[in-house]
Protein backbone atom coordinates (compact mmCIF):
# COMPACT_ATOMS: atom_id res chain seq x y z
CA UNK A 1 0.00 0.00 0.00
CA UNK A 2 1.04 3.13 -0.89
CA UNK A 3 2.60 6.19 1.41
CA UNK A 4 0.46 8.85 2.02
CA UNK A 5 1.44 12.26 1.81
CA UNK A 6 1.82 12.75 5.49
CA UNK A 7 3.85 10.04 5.68
CA UNK A 8 5.44 11.01 3.46
CA UNK A 9 6.41 14.06 4.86
CA UNK A 10 7.03 12.55 8.20
CA UNK A 11 4.22 14.51 9.61
CA UNK A 12 0.48 14.04 11.33
CA UNK A 13 -3.09 14.73 9.51
CA UNK A 14 -2.89 17.40 11.93
CA UNK A 15 0.02 19.25 11.56
CA UNK A 16 -0.12 22.79 10.94
CA UNK A 17 0.94 24.18 7.30
CA UNK A 18 3.93 25.57 9.01
CA UNK A 19 5.28 22.13 10.81
CA UNK A 20 4.39 20.63 6.99
CA UNK A 21 6.54 23.59 5.47
CA UNK A 22 9.21 22.98 8.56
CA UNK A 23 9.31 18.99 7.30
CA UNK A 24 9.83 19.76 3.49
CA UNK A 25 12.41 22.00 3.52
CA UNK A 26 14.31 19.34 6.12
CA UNK A 27 13.78 16.57 3.64
CA UNK A 28 14.32 19.12 -0.12
CA UNK A 29 17.89 19.77 1.83
CA UNK A 30 18.61 15.84 2.15
CA UNK A 31 17.47 15.18 -0.55
CA UNK A 32 17.92 17.91 -3.45
CA UNK A 33 19.55 16.24 -6.95
CA UNK A 34 22.69 19.29 -6.35
CA UNK A 35 23.38 17.47 -3.47
CA UNK A 36 23.04 13.83 -4.58
CA UNK A 37 24.34 14.07 -8.43
CA UNK A 38 23.48 10.26 -9.83
CA UNK A 39 21.66 9.38 -6.97
CA UNK A 40 18.58 7.63 -8.47
CA UNK A 41 17.11 6.56 -5.37
CA UNK A 42 17.23 10.18 -4.01
CA UNK A 43 16.13 11.51 -6.82
CA UNK A 44 12.86 9.33 -6.96
CA UNK A 45 12.66 10.49 -3.15
CA UNK A 46 12.82 14.68 -4.12
CA UNK A 47 10.10 13.61 -6.52
CA UNK A 48 7.75 11.84 -3.29
CA UNK A 49 8.15 14.40 -0.98
CA UNK A 50 8.16 17.80 -3.70
CA UNK A 51 4.54 16.04 -4.59
CA UNK A 52 3.47 15.73 -1.20
CA UNK A 53 4.14 18.86 -0.53
CA UNK A 54 2.58 20.20 -3.46
CA UNK A 55 -0.55 18.87 -2.34
CA UNK A 56 -0.46 19.13 1.38
CA UNK A 57 0.94 23.29 0.89
CA UNK A 58 -2.00 24.15 -0.80
CA UNK A 59 -5.69 24.32 1.18
CA UNK A 60 -8.12 23.30 -1.31
CA UNK A 61 -6.05 20.26 -2.53
CA UNK A 62 -5.33 19.41 1.04
CA UNK A 63 -9.10 19.11 1.89
CA UNK A 64 -9.78 17.41 -1.33
CA UNK A 65 -6.94 14.85 -0.64
CA UNK A 66 -8.16 14.32 2.93
CA UNK A 67 -12.03 14.03 1.71
CA UNK A 68 -11.45 11.79 -1.11
CA UNK A 69 -8.08 9.53 -0.01
CA UNK A 70 -4.96 8.91 -2.58
CA UNK A 71 -7.25 6.66 -5.25
CA UNK A 72 -10.35 9.43 -5.29
CA UNK A 73 -8.05 12.36 -5.46
CA UNK A 74 -5.80 10.84 -7.88
CA UNK A 75 -8.79 10.42 -10.24
CA UNK A 76 -10.02 14.13 -9.83
CA UNK A 77 -5.94 15.54 -9.86
CA UNK A 78 -3.50 14.78 -12.69
CA UNK A 79 0.09 15.78 -12.40
CA UNK A 80 -0.78 18.90 -13.90
CA UNK A 81 -3.17 19.92 -11.55
CA UNK A 82 -1.01 18.60 -8.60
CA UNK A 83 1.68 21.03 -9.43
CA UNK A 84 -0.57 23.99 -10.91
CA UNK A 85 0.79 27.58 -9.32
CA UNK A 86 3.46 25.87 -6.89
CA UNK A 87 6.06 27.64 -6.28
CA UNK A 88 9.18 26.45 -4.02
CA UNK A 89 11.66 29.24 -5.33
CA UNK A 90 11.53 30.94 -2.18
CA UNK A 91 12.78 27.45 0.27
CA UNK A 92 15.75 26.85 -2.60
CA UNK A 93 16.99 29.77 -2.65
CA UNK A 94 17.48 29.72 0.69
CA UNK A 95 19.36 26.47 0.15
CA UNK A 96 21.58 28.29 -2.71
CA UNK A 97 19.69 25.65 -5.27
CA UNK A 98 18.87 26.76 -8.70
CA UNK A 99 15.18 26.69 -9.58
CA UNK A 100 15.49 26.82 -12.80
CA UNK A 101 15.46 23.24 -13.91
CA UNK A 102 14.02 22.04 -10.78
CA UNK A 103 10.89 20.52 -12.24
CA UNK A 104 13.05 18.70 -14.90
CA UNK A 105 13.78 16.72 -11.76
CA UNK A 106 9.75 16.01 -11.35
CA UNK A 107 8.94 14.92 -14.80
CA UNK A 108 9.90 11.89 -16.37
CA UNK A 109 11.09 12.48 -20.40
CA UNK A 110 12.01 15.89 -20.26
CA UNK A 111 7.83 17.07 -20.17
CA UNK A 112 7.58 20.42 -19.35
CA UNK A 113 5.46 20.90 -16.05
CA UNK A 114 2.27 22.89 -15.65
CA UNK A 115 3.72 26.38 -14.62
CA UNK A 116 5.11 26.47 -18.23
CA UNK A 117 0.87 27.02 -19.09
CA UNK A 118 2.25 24.09 -22.30
CA UNK A 119 0.27 21.53 -21.10
CA UNK A 120 -3.50 21.66 -20.85
CA UNK A 121 -5.19 19.64 -17.91
CA UNK A 122 -8.32 17.52 -18.56
CA UNK A 123 -11.14 18.91 -16.46
CA UNK A 124 -12.04 16.41 -13.62
CA UNK A 125 -15.87 16.08 -13.03
CA UNK A 126 -16.59 16.88 -9.65
CA UNK A 127 -17.96 13.65 -7.00
CA UNK A 128 -21.69 12.95 -7.21
CA UNK A 129 -24.09 12.72 -4.27
CA UNK A 130 -26.34 10.56 -3.25
CA UNK A 131 -29.11 11.63 -1.11
CA UNK A 132 -32.24 9.56 0.10
CA UNK A 133 -35.69 10.39 -0.35
CA UNK A 134 -38.58 9.06 0.97
CA UNK A 135 -41.92 9.68 -0.83
CA UNK A 136 -45.38 8.99 -0.25
CA UNK A 137 -46.85 5.98 -1.69
CA UNK A 138 -49.63 7.70 -3.75
CA UNK A 139 -47.18 9.95 -4.92
CA UNK A 140 -44.82 7.56 -5.87
CA UNK A 141 -47.53 5.65 -7.74
CA UNK A 142 -49.46 8.60 -9.49
CA UNK A 143 -46.22 10.99 -10.13
CA UNK A 144 -45.68 14.77 -9.23
CA UNK A 145 -43.61 17.59 -7.99
CA UNK A 146 -41.62 17.30 -4.65
CA UNK A 147 -39.50 20.08 -3.24
CA UNK A 148 -35.72 18.65 -2.41
CA UNK A 149 -33.60 20.39 0.44
CA UNK A 150 -29.92 19.90 0.26
CA UNK A 151 -27.04 21.52 1.65
CA UNK A 152 -24.19 22.46 -0.67
CA UNK A 153 -21.26 23.51 0.58
CA UNK A 154 -22.63 26.05 3.68
CA UNK A 155 -25.59 26.78 1.31
CA UNK A 156 -28.86 24.97 1.68
CA UNK A 157 -30.27 24.61 -2.08
CA UNK A 158 -33.90 24.33 -3.07
CA UNK A 159 -35.05 22.13 -5.78
CA UNK A 160 -38.17 21.18 -7.15
CA UNK A 161 -37.97 17.75 -8.54
CA UNK A 162 -40.30 15.89 -10.69
CA UNK A 163 -41.35 12.18 -9.71
CA UNK A 164 -41.99 10.16 -12.62
CA UNK A 165 -45.21 8.02 -11.93
CA UNK A 166 -44.77 4.56 -11.25
CA UNK A 167 -41.43 4.99 -9.16
CA UNK A 168 -40.48 2.16 -6.86
CA UNK A 169 -37.77 1.66 -3.82
CA UNK A 170 -34.42 1.63 -4.98
CA UNK A 171 -34.37 3.63 -7.63
CA UNK A 172 -32.74 6.51 -8.08
CA UNK A 173 -33.29 9.70 -10.18
CA UNK A 174 -30.51 11.86 -11.60
CA UNK A 175 -30.23 15.47 -11.03
CA UNK A 176 -27.11 16.72 -13.20
CA UNK A 177 -24.84 19.15 -11.98
CA UNK A 178 -26.04 19.60 -8.53
CA UNK A 179 -23.18 16.81 -6.97
CA UNK A 180 -19.36 18.40 -6.11
CA UNK A 181 -17.67 20.74 -8.27
CA UNK A 182 -15.03 19.86 -10.14
CA UNK A 183 -11.65 20.45 -9.38
CA UNK A 184 -9.46 22.82 -11.08
CA UNK A 185 -12.99 23.84 -12.85
CA UNK A 186 -14.21 21.13 -14.11
CA UNK A 187 -17.60 20.38 -14.09
CA UNK A 188 -19.62 19.53 -11.18
CA UNK A 189 -21.12 16.50 -10.99
CA UNK A 190 -24.67 14.69 -10.17
CA UNK A 191 -26.92 14.51 -7.35
CA UNK A 192 -28.61 11.11 -7.09
CA UNK A 193 -32.00 10.80 -5.20
CA UNK A 194 -32.17 7.59 -3.91
CA UNK A 195 -35.97 6.26 -3.55
CA UNK A 196 -37.78 4.67 -0.93
CA UNK A 197 -41.74 4.48 -0.89
CA UNK A 198 -43.43 4.83 2.43
CA UNK A 199 -46.34 1.98 3.13
CA UNK A 200 -49.93 2.73 2.54
CA UNK A 201 -52.29 2.14 5.31
CA UNK A 202 -54.70 0.77 2.28
CA UNK A 203 -53.04 -0.52 -0.72
CA UNK A 204 -49.83 -2.58 -1.14
CA UNK A 205 -48.19 -3.01 -4.80
CA UNK A 206 -46.62 -5.82 -6.93
CA UNK A 207 -45.05 -3.99 -9.72
CA UNK A 208 -47.86 -2.88 -12.12
CA UNK A 209 -50.48 -3.94 -9.82
CA UNK A 210 -51.89 -2.95 -6.60
CA UNK A 211 -53.78 -4.88 -3.69
CA UNK A 212 -56.36 -4.03 -1.22
CA UNK A 213 -57.71 -6.40 1.49
CA UNK A 214 -61.66 -6.11 1.75
CA UNK A 215 -63.47 -6.99 4.38
CA UNK A 216 -66.94 -9.12 4.00
CA UNK A 217 -69.08 -10.46 6.61
CA UNK A 218 -70.07 -14.15 6.38
CA UNK A 219 -73.91 -13.53 5.00
CA UNK A 220 -72.36 -11.35 2.36
CA UNK A 221 -69.63 -13.93 1.55
CA UNK A 222 -72.67 -16.70 1.15
CA UNK A 223 -74.79 -14.13 -0.33
CA UNK A 224 -73.28 -11.87 -2.03
CA UNK A 225 -73.09 -7.94 -1.21
CA UNK A 226 -71.54 -5.02 -2.86
CA UNK A 227 -68.33 -3.58 -0.92
CA UNK A 228 -66.23 0.01 -1.65
CA UNK A 229 -62.51 -0.97 -2.60
CA UNK A 230 -60.34 1.94 -2.22
CA UNK A 231 -58.44 3.21 -5.29
CA UNK A 232 -55.73 5.58 -6.46
CA UNK A 233 -59.16 7.61 -7.66
CA UNK A 234 -61.42 7.20 -4.21
CA UNK A 235 -63.70 4.77 -3.42
CA UNK A 236 -65.01 2.11 -5.82
CA UNK A 237 -68.05 -0.11 -5.52
CA UNK A 238 -67.73 -3.24 -6.66
CA UNK A 239 -70.21 -6.38 -6.30
CA UNK A 240 -69.45 -9.33 -4.50
CA UNK A 241 -70.72 -12.60 -5.96
CA UNK A 242 -72.65 -14.79 -4.20
CA UNK A 243 -70.38 -17.94 -2.90
CA UNK A 244 -67.49 -16.10 -2.83
CA UNK A 245 -64.37 -17.94 -0.91
CA UNK A 246 -62.06 -16.06 1.34
CA UNK A 247 -58.94 -15.40 -0.27
CA UNK A 248 -60.73 -14.83 -3.65
CA UNK A 249 -59.62 -12.01 -5.80
CA UNK A 250 -61.53 -9.62 -7.69
CA UNK A 251 -60.13 -7.68 -10.36
CA UNK A 252 -60.14 -3.95 -11.38
CA UNK A 253 -58.87 -3.83 -14.96
CA UNK A 254 -56.67 -0.78 -15.19
CA UNK A 255 -56.34 0.53 -11.56
CA UNK A 256 -52.71 -0.32 -11.09
CA UNK A 257 -49.35 1.67 -11.43
CA UNK A 258 -48.67 3.04 -14.49
CA UNK A 259 -45.17 1.79 -16.46
CA UNK A 260 -42.44 4.36 -16.00
CA UNK A 261 -42.95 6.61 -18.80
CA UNK A 262 -45.80 4.67 -20.54
CA UNK A 263 -49.30 5.37 -19.84
CA UNK A 264 -50.51 1.62 -19.41
CA UNK A 265 -51.47 0.83 -16.14
CA UNK A 266 -51.36 -2.14 -14.50
CA UNK A 267 -54.74 -3.63 -12.29
CA UNK A 268 -55.79 -3.40 -8.79
CA UNK A 269 -57.39 -6.48 -6.98
CA UNK A 270 -59.34 -6.83 -4.13
CA UNK A 271 -58.41 -9.77 -2.18
CA UNK A 272 -61.54 -10.60 0.14
CA UNK A 273 -61.14 -11.56 3.25
CA UNK A 274 -64.33 -13.05 5.38
CA UNK A 275 -65.17 -11.80 9.06
CA UNK A 276 -65.56 -13.99 11.55
CA UNK A 277 -67.26 -12.50 14.55
CA UNK A 278 -65.37 -12.92 17.75
CA UNK A 279 -68.90 -12.27 19.95
CA UNK A 280 -72.00 -13.19 19.07
CA UNK A 281 -76.08 -12.11 20.06
CA UNK A 282 -78.43 -14.64 20.90
CA UNK A 283 -80.27 -14.41 17.84
CA UNK A 284 -77.62 -14.43 15.58
CA UNK A 285 -76.19 -17.75 17.64
CA UNK A 286 -79.74 -19.27 17.25
CA UNK A 287 -79.53 -18.73 13.34
CA UNK A 288 -76.34 -19.92 12.85
CA UNK A 289 -77.30 -23.39 15.02
CA UNK A 290 -80.01 -23.37 12.70
CA UNK A 291 -77.79 -23.01 10.02
CA UNK A 292 -75.64 -25.92 11.37
CA UNK A 293 -78.63 -27.91 11.97
CA UNK A 294 -79.41 -27.38 7.66
CA UNK A 295 -75.81 -28.60 6.55
CA UNK A 296 -74.43 -25.01 6.81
Amino acid sequence: MAKSYYDTLGVSKEASAEEIKKAYRKLALKYHPDKNPGDKKAEETFKEITEAYAVLSDAEKRKQYDQFGSTGFHQRYSQEDIYRNFDVGDIFREFGFGTDDIFSHLFSGGRRGPYTGTQRRQAVKGQDYVMHVNIPFRQAVLGGERRIDYKQGNQVEHLQVRIPPGVESGKKLRIANKGAPGPAGGPPGDLYLEIKVDPDAQLTREGQDLYARIQVPFSGACLGTSVDVPTLEGPKRIKVPAGTSAGKKIRLKGFGVPAVGKKEKGDLYAVIEVEVPQKLTDKQRKLLDDLKKNGL
